[in-house]
């Protein structure tokens, strides 16, 4: 049986404004609760995919910050994920046994491995975040620049200060 398609286009009821007291604890929950609801339904969109290469969100984390730092080193993706080096490991090896990552000593300090993203992970994590990308874009133009550029601010505010550098840099 065909599944049916909705025609009509999305109801969408326009963003509830914070109050002048938006500290309150009824704010703050609401706020935690968008903020859960909304990554958890964004990173969903990519379950799919993730699931007919056998991996998972950790692996995809892990080709995220590989693609946006080219020879990245393991101790710096270990910093930026913030999980334990047995866990990266695991992540790393499935990474590099599929085909995916590639890993290389550095030029100073053959120790210090150096990852970066084959073709077949590029490719990967191109249609990942191109999937993201998509879900995300609509979300920020149904808001607007400034409710965007407001979001943005709340999510660099939970960011601490030693790690916003790091964060700084994968912009670069």
């Amino acid at each position: 049986m065909a599944e049916q398609v909705n025609m009509t286009a999305p109801t969408q009821s326009p963003p509830q404004a914070a109050s002048a007291l938006f500290l309150r604890e009824a704010e703050v929950r609401r706020g935690i609760e968008l903020l859960y609801f909304g990554y958890s339904h964004l990173t969903r969109t990519i379950d799919e995919e993730l699931d007919r290469h056998k991996l998972g969100r950790a692996h995809h984390r892990a080709l995220y910050f590989i693609a946006r730092r080219p020879d990245l080193s393991v101790s710096d993706l270990l910093r930026l994920l913030a999980i334990t080096k047995q866990s990266l490991g695991r992540v790393l090896t499935d990474l590099t046994t599929r085909g995916l990552v590639e890993s290389r000593a550095g030029d100073r300090d053959a120790r210090r491995r150096l990852l970066r993203l084959t073709t077949e992970g590029k490719a990967l994590e191109a249609r990942l975040y191109d999937m993201l990308s998509a879900k995300l874009s609509r979300a920020y133009s149904g808001a607007g620049q400034d409710a965007v550029s407001g979001f943005w601010a709340v999510l660099e505010g939970l960011i601490p200060p030693g790690d916003k550098a790091a964060v700084a840099r994968l912009g670069r």
